[in-house]
């Protein structure tokens, strides 16, 4: 940390002296730089912190610029009157881009954002009141307490400042719950949703974001240049920019802004030869997507990682017991779950046909049956993640089909998934730092007006995290990448991030899939604690043995329906079961035996 401090320092000083150094043409080139930095931030915090796929950047930087312009030159605003107006209209541009992120991603997303890019081109190019083509010239210089910023020396300062300010504000929400969230997002939005994180919400802030620094820098620009015209808006200068991002490195702010000051000198050093420098750029983004695909600045963590990993092969990182919660613990009261004849249709195939089943609180509940039977899909219902055909599910007698997963899990229902849902990209602690974090996004102003109160937030949270990492027996990784650790580890860090959102329901999809046989000892000692804390279990599982020694009732699926519900007992020795499930080869004197057996362990 001291380091890192020390670094930032070095860097200050050194920009606050670099003017000293440079002739005017290299201050201008400098200043340019610098716009173009803050837009990387931008583009940074929406694409590589929050995963969206933003191409409409340049969009936003134009929007603002040609605000400025047409409200100082033809509608006799003062400067900073228009700069507050154009950051409003640049917001507001962001907040209608974001929209089409709220139903779609991927490829989708990037071509909409690149089509609305163009539509903003092709507008201020043909419109009378950019001026077309010719653009718009005399900008006012900004007053400033008197300071001449017609000297770009002096302008340098300006932005500078606002470069500084904008960058300290980029690191703080992407290093604190806000940022957080919006990793996770990128990671797995599913998971994000199911521990609790607003993933429409979070998309929208991630374009506005997005949109705020694009508007500060066309701000910055026009009081620099003092004019606007449509080749600086141009696609090739949106490319520009994604390269810059890409190469630097998306995930990291600090390398946005590297790529971007390296890649601005550079167009600069070879503006003579302009079409292999754009064919160079090009070819070293493939390169670095292929290679290198969280660039420059990625490196550096990737070497931390290895090293991590030959420290966590040796005998100081294991996997420690798991502690139950003390006496004395968190007051829950385990919620009920009532389905009530739920059907889903996916168009010709029939998952659900009229499933009901109910819970009492503090049960804990096995779902069972064959592949293709429908579990999964019933807890996808449940959850908020599919939508349902007919039929309802409440929990304590509040419906929950039609709502959203993270809504859902501020209702306090958790789950894990069939196949592992982690934040690969995020560390150990950082994932249940995301499903600790129950603070509502109306509170995320707080991070321009109060700054500190996140940051005690945050102190707080981390307490909390290393103390649930220590009850799992996770505490030797918490610092290391999930993927990087063994499956079982995984599924024990699974459900030690669902149970971060205080959950009264908690719904397991095979939570036993993969594991040892120790490893499945060692987990139904977690579920019966898990319960004995006060949180109904309902789980889906294929390991009979642990069924039987774990569950309190069983219902069984075949097909899409429920074709048995009871204790354990009376579930296996059924003829139906035992030909859907459990097959012809098995007959109802071996599975009694099974069942006594487990009964006696």
């Amino acid at each position: 940390m001291r380091l890192r401090v020390g670094g930032f320092a070095v860097a200050a000083v050194a920009a606050w002296f670099l003017p000293y150094g440079l002739d005017l043409y290299g201050i201008h080139v400098i200043d340019i730089a610098i716009v173009f930095a803050l837009l990387a931030v931008g583009l940074g915090l929406a694409m590589g912190v929050a995963g969206q796929i933003n191409l409409a950047q340049v969009a936003f930087f134009g929007v603002s610029s040609y605000a400025v312009a047409i409200l100082t030159t033809r509608a006799g605003f003062g400067f900073w009157t228009a700069a507050v107006l154009a950051l409003l209209a640049a917001t507001l541009v962001g907040v209608l881009v974001g929209i089409p992120a709220l139903r779609m991603q991927s490829h989708y997303l990037g071509i909409v954002t690149l089509g609305l890019a163009l539509a903003f081109t092709n507008w201020v190019t043909n419109s009378t009141v950019t001026g077309g083509a010719d653009g718009i010239s005399g900008i006012p210089v900004p007053p400033l307490f008197g300071i001449d910023l017609s000297s770009e020396y002096l302008y340098y300062y300006l932005e500078l400042v606002v470069f500084g300010l904008a960058l300290a504000f980029a690191g703080f929400v992407a290093h604190t719950g806000l940022g957080r969230r919006m990793r996770a997002m990128r990671d797995d939005s599913l998971a994000a949703g199911a521990v609790g994180a607003p993933v429409p919400i979070l998309r929208m802030t991630a374009f506005v974001l997005a949109s705020l620094y694009g508007g500060v820098a066309g701000v910055l620009y026009a009081g620099l240049i003092r004019y606007v015209a449509p080749e600086t808006f141009s696609i090739a200068n949106m490319f520009l920019l994604l390269a810059m991002v890409i190469i630097g490195g998306r995930q990291s702010i600090l390398g946005c802004v590297v790529g971007a000051v390296a890649l601005a000198l550079l167009r600069e050093a070879l503006v003579d030869f302009s079409v292999y420098a754009q064919l160079g750029f090009g070819i070293v983004v493939v390169l670095m997507v292929v290679f290198a695909p969280t660039g420059l600045a990625g490196i550096p963590a990737r070497l931390r990682r290895l090293v991590r990993r030959r420290r966590t092969s040796d005998h100081r990182a294991t996997l420690r017991p798991f502690r139950p919660e003390p006496a004395g613990g968190p007051d829950r009261v385990g919620a009920s779950l009532e389905i009530s004849g739920i059907s889903k249709q996916f168009r010709g195939l029939r998952a659900l046909d009229d499933v009901s089943m109910s819970v009492a609180p503090g049960e804990i509940r096995g779902v069972v049956g064959p592949n293709g039977s429908g579990k999964t899909t019933l807890f996808n219902i449940v959850t908020g993640i599919y939508g349902v055909s007919s039929g309802s599910a409440s929990v304590d007698g509040r419906v929950v089909t039609g709502r959203r997963p993270h809504q859902l899990s501020q209702l306090g229902l958790a789950r894990t998934f069939q196949n592992l849902r982690l934040f690969g990209q995020m560390t150990v602690r950082d994932n249940v730092l995301v499903a600790l974090d129950r603070s509502s996004m109306l509170a995320v102003w707080r991070y321009l007006l109060w700054p500190v109160g996140i940051w005690r937030a945050e102190r707080d949270l981390r307490a909390r995290a290393d103390d649930l990492l220590e009850r799992f027996g996770l505490t030797d990784f918490a610092e290391a990448a999930p993927t990087s650790l063994p499956y079982g580890i995984q599924r024990r860090l699974e459900i030690a991030r669902a149970m971060a959102t205080q959950p009264r329901l908690l719904l397991l999809d095979e939570p036993a899939a993969g594991l040892n046989g120790q490893e499945v000892g060692q987990l139904g000692e977690i579920v019966r604690a898990i319960r004995a804390d006060g949180v109904t279990v309902v789980l889906i599982e294929h390991n009979m043995g642990l069924v039987m020694s774990l569950c309190d009732r069983v219902t069984v699926l075949a097909s899409g329906g429920v074709i048995a519900d009871g204790t354990p007992a009376e579930v296996a020795v059924r003829p139906e079961v035992i030909e859907a499930y459990l097959g012809d080869s098995m007959n109802t004197a071996d599975i009694a035996a099974e069942v006594e057996s487990e009964a006696v362990r």
